[in-house]
């Protein structure tokens, strides 16, 4: 099976990448499932059922999110009844939306249907969790193995500092398919399939603008760090990129293949 994950998806500018891209990746990966991580696709902040639909129409099969799950209130009501659109699993319960879905895969190679689960964790340093997301990863593997409600298990760690997803990668490794760590926008260089068998990178990246900080305007974003004085943050256009990972999966649910990705939109 192939899973294909792709990064922060920043405002209109990282949503049009998407489009023009993903018929590219689609070629080049064959993927049997598609994450896209879509918590910055609304005007660089949250998500709306608008910029969600778009996101799907574009291919994706699951959207991620993260700590601006809940910045667009209008969103809220439509997070409690997407089936496929998760926030953060170790957010208090009674938040809107869900952590977890599980997906049916028949993957093109024609090897059996499998049970995909797609977790979103968030980390809790630098950031608001309700519960340690090492507990939270616990629990929810319990259960799935308890219920027998997934082959294969996929997490999106959103997470502040590298020490936290590299920890989180070590400690399910070859407990499932993939950690794959979103949220700092910049991608890193530690892309592989650790011992056991789990894809791990700390960081896929963004899709959006290169020509940025973070995905904002470079000069408001420096503004803001020397003159310490609020600054209205607009969502750059310039050099836009698609990033994420292309992973293999083995019909055992581990992962014997990791590809970085990282695609001129420009």
């Amino acid at each position: 099976m192939k899973l294909l994950f792709i990064g922060d998806v920043v405002g209109s500018p990282g949503r049009r990448g998407l489009e023009k891209v993903m018929p590219v990746l689609r070629e080049r990966h064959s993927p049997d499932l598609t994450v896209v991580n879509g918590e910055n696709s609304a005007g660089g902040l949250g998500i709306t059922e608008k910029t969600a639909n778009e996101i799907f129409a574009c291919g994706a099969d699951v959207i991620t999110l993260g700590n601006h799950s809940y910045r667009q209130r209008e969103s809220w009501e439509y997070l409690d009844r997407a089936e496929r659109v998760v926030r953060p699993a170790n957010y208090r319960r009674a938040n809107p939306g869900k952590g977890h879905c599980v997906v049916e895969v028949n993957p093109a190679d024609g090897s059996p249907t499998r049970r995909v689960a797609v977790v979103n964790l968030i980390g809790k340093i630098g950031l608001d969790a309700a519960r340690s997301p090492f507990d939270e990863a616990d629990l929810l593997l319990n259960e799935f193995e308890k219920n027998g409600v997934a082959d294969t298990v996929i997490v999106d760690f959103h997470g502040e500092v590298t020490s936290e997803k590299v920890a989180m990668g070590w400690y399910l490794d070859g407990r499932v398919a993939a950690v794959l760590g979103t949220h700092t926008h910049v991608p890193t260089a530690d892309g592989r399939v650790l011992p056991k068998g789990t894809a791990f990178i700390s960081d896929v990246g963004m899709t959006g603008a290169r020509d940025s900080v973070l995905g904002v305007k470079k000069e408001q974003a420096i503004e803001r760090m020397r003159t310490d004085m609020p600054v209205r943050f607009e969502t750059a256009t310039g050099d836009i990129w698609v990033m994420g990972a292309a992973v293999t999966i083995g019909e055992n649910g581990l992962a014997t293949g990791f590809e970085q990705i990282l695609e001129s939109a420009s």
